[in-house]
């Protein structure tokens, strides 16, 4: 894996203070200081399904804190002026969700295609190469390409989803628990190809996961959300980590 940038190496792309967001949970979200310099991978444990949609919200601007501030490259989310601008700040993130929707009619390699653009029937040879080039890097077999979605399973779906976070090349990956739908055997190949994918791009990412070995395999820092007080707690590596 690559290492992480050194301290002070690298202005932050994401920063985070003193935040809380209502929610319909028991407790508000709360975080009280988040840093992440470019190149940095963050893991992200104790956070829910619904607080993980919250935060990634949070990031991409998508809805504005109740107290504190996010800012991504050093300008605040709420000074997004208007939907035009907040759908054009849309493409420095890449996002890996299970809230996103394949066409479950439509074959992998359609789907694939879907990012650079919406003929996909049949896919133009362009496109076709480049929906290729992005199952190659995620481990798409070829077998699959030709098949619909429908009948993927979670693991060739969760690189699906990958590849659609990264096909336009984005500044920062955002993931709200990847390996969530997973069984046991495909969790830790899906965790190989997607370090590969980071270390290969050298990607900026913040991973909210509760699976401890795709963390460790992924990201430089594994950071435990004290739900509570809003407090981030460094996890040091060990046989757990």
């Amino acid at each position: 894996m690559t290492p992480a940038p050194a301290t002070g190496e690298r202005d932050p792309v994401l920063r985070i203070t003193s935040l809380r967001k209502n929610y319909q949970a028991l407790r508000p979200l709360r975080i009280r200081e988040l840093t992440i310099t470019a190149g940095e991978r963050v893991a992200l444990s104790g956070l829910d399904a619904g607080a993980a949609e919250v935060f990634v919200n949070l990031v991409t601007g998508a809805s504005l804190p109740d107290e504190g501030d996010v800012k991504v490259m050093g300008r605040s989310t709420a000074a997004i002026a208007d939907g035009d601008e907040w759908l054009g700040s849309l493409e420095r993130f890449g996002i890996v969700s299970p809230r996103a929707v394949l066409l479950e009619g439509a074959t992998l390699l359609q789907n694939l295609a879907l990012p650079f653009s919406l003929d996909i029937e049949p896919v133009p040879p362009g496109l076709e190469a480049k929906a290729r080039a992005l199952a190659d890097e995620t481990g798409i077999p070829e077998e699959w390409l030709h098949k619909p979605a429908a009948d993927a399973p979670p693991a060739i779906r969760a690189r699906v989803h990958l590849s659609r976070a990264i096909a336009l090349s984005p500044s920062m990956l955002l993931m709200e628990h990847p390996t969530a739908t997973l069984g046991d055997r495909d969790r830790a190949p899906f965790a190989a190809d997607t370090a590969r994918v980071l270390d290969g791009r050298a990607l900026t990412a913040v991973i909210v996961t509760e699976d401890r070995e795709f963390a460790r395999r992924c990201a430089h820092r594994l950071l435990a959300l004290k739900a509570a007080s809003g407090e981030l707690l460094p996890q040091k590596r060990g046989w757990l980590w």
